[in-house]
């Protein structure tokens, strides 16, 4: 009896995600609009919120929202690096581990051989 982790496209035995490919083809859609929707999302927020401070020519409340737009393009640019930082850190963990134990940089063969088709 095969276990969910050993259902998929590549069957038991297939490819480096040993059956994973189906939820590693998920999550990477699902994170490419994350990555552009986000930051997007974040940048315009923030230039309304500036436009209509600017509209009520309330010097304080322009500094508040200046404030907040830069708060806004900072998470937008911390959202581009965490998956830079992400694989920087397991890249390191994986050269740190035990050659003996098992193969710590299968997630990344996984992870590299999965390409989404756009539809």
């Amino acid at each position: 009896m095969s276990s969910l982790f050993q259902i998929g496209i590549g069957g038991a035995s297939g490819g480096a995600c040993q059956g994973l490919e189906p939820l590693v083809r998920i999550i990477k859609g699902v994170l490419k609009y994350v990555f552009i929707i986000i930051p997007i999302a974040l940048l315009i927020f923030g230039i309304i919120d500036l436009g209509k401070a600017v509209i009520s020519s309330d010097d304080k409340e322009i500094k508040a929202a200046t404030s907040r737009l830069i708060k806004r393009i900072i998470y937008a640019v911390v959202i581009f690096l965490v998956p830079s930082i992400v694989s920087l850190v397991m890249n390191l963990v994986a050269l740190g581990a035990d050659p003996s134990e098992t193969d710590t940089t299968s997630w990344a063969s996984c992870w590299n051989s999965v390409y989404i088709v756009n539809k």
